[in-house]
């Protein structure tokens, strides 16, 4: 039986962010899902908070593990630190974690200065809308821009996210967690502020980063992130089948 990948997305997107990551894991065999977060997608209606994405996470994972096989866990941005903080508790329910465009501390003033930033754009008479579709458009190639807004746009999650970031330690985290971790950031992407030192916080981790990429690596780069996946999920498995994990 082939191990389940989960896969969980960023602030504002939804499951279809990862539209073309589930064809292609499809085409090969894998079994594949992709969850929403709260506030998000077909849970575009509700409130986020940190007690109920991690519950997703928690549900998609207990759900998965029915195959029989640990399912390999995926976060990219919002959903990488989630990942991540899920992962430091529960690592032995996985068989790896590949986090995304996380690659920065979250740091309570910062988090703050953005929920004031937030805030001011949440007046717009589209709430922020205009202004989305505009980075969205500027910054990711077809198709992966419609795959962003696919799902809807979650204009109202901002200020949650923000506020219930702040109480996450990736570092403290990431220590506790006892299964490979590969981290994959663009080469452009802004987060990318402390890769080394979650990267050395991890036991067994390894970095991948994508030339020519910015913060949304999945949809802007879809070959060369879905190759890394690929190629790191099959060595997990590869490693586990053979009762051990190859460095």
């Amino acid at each position: 039986m082939t191990a389940p990948i989960i896969l969980v997305h960023g602030l504002r997107t939804s499951a279809t962010v990862w539209r073309q990551q589930l064809e292609h894991l499809s085409e090969r065999g894998i079994p594949a899902v992709a969850i929403d977060l709260p506030g998000h997608g077909r849970r575009i209606g509700e409130r986020f908070d940190l007690d109920g994405a991690l519950a997703a996470i928690d549900e998609a994972v207990t759900d998965a593990s029915a195959s029989g096989r640990r399912p390999y866990l995926v976060g990219e941005s919002l959903g990488g630190y989630l990942a991540i903080e899920w992962a430091g508790g529960h690592s032995n329910r996985i068989s790896g974690l590949l986090a995304a465009s996380c690659g920065t501390v979250p740091n309570r003033l910062v988090l703050d200065g953005w929920r004031v930033l937030a805030r001011g754009i949440h007046t717009f008479p589209d709430r922020g809308l205009g202004l989305h579709t505009f980075v969205v458009k500027t910054f990711v190639p077809a198709p992966g821009a419609a795959d962003i807004n696919a799902g809807g746009v979650a204009l109202e999650v901002m200020d949650d996210v923000l506020r219930e970031l702040r109480p996450l330690h990736p570092v403290t985290s990431l220590s506790r967690v006892e299964v490979p971790v590969l981290f994959v950031n663009g080469r452009l992407d802004h987060f990318r502020l402390h890769e080394k030192r979650l990267l050395a916080a991890a036991r067994d981790a390894r970095l991948v980063t994508i030339p020519g990429a910015n913060h949304m690596v999945n949809v802007v780069r879809p070959a060369q992130f879905t190759a890394a996946l690929v190629e790191e999920y099959e060595r997990v498995q590869k490693a586990l089948s053979g009762g051990e994990l190859a460095s």
